[in-house]
């Protein structure tokens, strides 16, 4: 009998490890609002679960050049003494596209807007794949703001 109880339990959590897994490959995502004021929502793959992962043009240190060129510190901002790193999260769609923009974890509105200025203006990205199919990856990235 307790043989039959622990594999039953076993069964259990190994489903419940499998199905969790499964479920964290993808996240849900507010895309817009519809006609009838509702939130529109879609899944998109998590940028760690992806075979292929989503490439800015001439890669990482591409991607920081683009930033810091492209980046205007608010005045008002910056004659406050205000610095701290805005934390987005964006969709690379699979033509890779930028699109769904948003502040995860912000340092003040004006710093918050130009970072989501800074990366809706980015130039197409090689999309991700899974199994060798192009797929919509989220992705998260930090723009420092620093005097």
């Amino acid at each position: 009998m307790k043989a039959h109880i622990i594999l039953f339990l076993f069964g259990a959590i190994t489903a419940s490890i499998l199905s969790s897994e499964a479920s964290a490959q993808t996240c849900r995502i507010t895309s817009g609002v519809n006609a009838n004021g509702r939130l529109v929502y879609r899944e998109v793959y998590e940028y760690d679960y992806v075979d292929d992962k989503p490439q800015f043009p001439g890669g990482g240190s591409a991607l920081l050049n683009y930033i810091n060129e492209t980046r205007r510190y608010p005045a008002d901002a910056y004659s406050r003494g205000i610095e701290g790193r805005v934390t987005c999260a964006f969709v690379i769609n699979t033509d890779g596209k930028v699109s769904d923009v948003t502040v995860l974890r912000g340092v003040e509105q004006t710093l918050n807007k130009e970072a989501v200025r800074i990366l809706s203006k980015m130039p197409d990205w090689t999309p991700g794949k899974i199994d060798g199919q192009l797929v919509p990856v989220r992705v998260i990235c930090a723009v420092p703001f620093r005097k």
